[in-house]
Formats: C-alpha cells, structure tokens, sequence
C-alpha cells in the first residue's frame, strides 16, 4: 500500500455514527458505543498508511483537554466556530472546511481516506475517485449511512469499508482503578 496518505475526519458523523443506538421498530438493533480516538489514529496510520489526520471539529469553549488530547494522539484539528442556541442545542457543520482542506492538500498527499457515512460528500469523493485519489471511504455505521455512498463504491473500486464492526478493536475502555 503506498504510503504519504492522508485523513479527512467529519468528526461529528464519525462520533455520532457510532455512539448513537439504532432502533428499528422499537427494537434495538445497534447499541452505540464510544471510539478510542488514540486507537483510531495508530489504526488509521497501520491499515491505511496515513501519515496526516486531519479531524475536522467545532470548537466550544471548555473542550480545551479534548483537543489537546486530539493533537497528542496525532491528529490535525481544523476547528469550525459553533453556534450555540439558547435552547442548548450547538450547531457546527464542517463539511465545507473537509473538503476545502481535502483540496488544499490535493497535491500533498497519494491517496485519501474519507471518514465519514455523510453523503454531503460525494462531490468530493467522485472527485478523487475520478482522479484516482481515493484510497477509501470509512463510514462509521453499517446500518446508517448515506446510499449515495453505495452508488460510488464498485467490486471494481471497492472504497467502502465502515468501522462499526471493529467496535473490540477500537471501543474507548476507561482504564479502572484496582485499589
């Protein structure tokens, strides 16, 4: 696999995807759990070679340690101002800065990897496809995802993978106190 890839993290879709439990007609079908982002990142650079993890995040004031952990596991955070309304819901799409950075970037990197089930982004990805830029798509959830993702993904290609199902690799563990 050729290495000099780079990551483009919607962090939100990435989050959400997997810690949200799904349901379907009342019944569980998915229970959410919580990404080692420290994991993610050694698994991100040994399966896919990547060698620049861009997260693209909002930022909130008060989520100064997470960041910094962010930046320590490795990662490149591209921070997004939020809105915040009054009825404590925050908003803070990233979608334009992923792809404006995934082309900044272009000529910087081999290949990419796009993470992310959202399908705002099949510009992008048909894009790099097209340019033989793409090395895959990693949606977070199998069972939630956007279709246009699977209209992109061929047996000949084959960029779709997700990481719901490596949920015993990379679920975050609170390290426990013994005494």
């Amino acid at each position: 696999m050729i290495n000099n890839n780079y990551a483009f993290i919607d962090s939100q879709n990435l989050n959400l995807g997997l810690s949200k439990d799904i349901y379907n007609n009342n019944t569980k079908i998915y229970s959410g759990w919580k990404l080692d982002n420290k994991r993610f990142r050694v698994y991100l650079k040994d399966k896919y070679k990547i060698e620049k993890a861009f997260v693209f995040i909002g930022y909130k004031s008060g989520n100064q340690e997470m960041y910094t952990k962010l930046q320590e596991f490795g990662y490149i955070c591209i921070f997004k101002p939020v809105l915040e309304f009054k009825d404590g819901t925050v908003k803070g799409n990233v979608d334009a800065e992923l792809v404006l950075h995934a082309m900044i970037e272009f000529n910087n990197y081999n290949k990419a990897v796009i993470v992310s089930g959202d399908g705002d982004f099949h510009c992008l990805i048909e894009h790099l496809i097209n340019k033989d830029k793409l090395l895959k798509v990693l949606a977070p959830n199998k069972l939630k995802y956007s279709s246009l993702l699977d209209k992109l993904s061929t047996p000949e290609n084959d960029i779709l993978d997700f990481i719901s199902p490596l949920k015993n690799k990379l679920e975050y563990r609170p390290k426990r106190d013994y005494n």
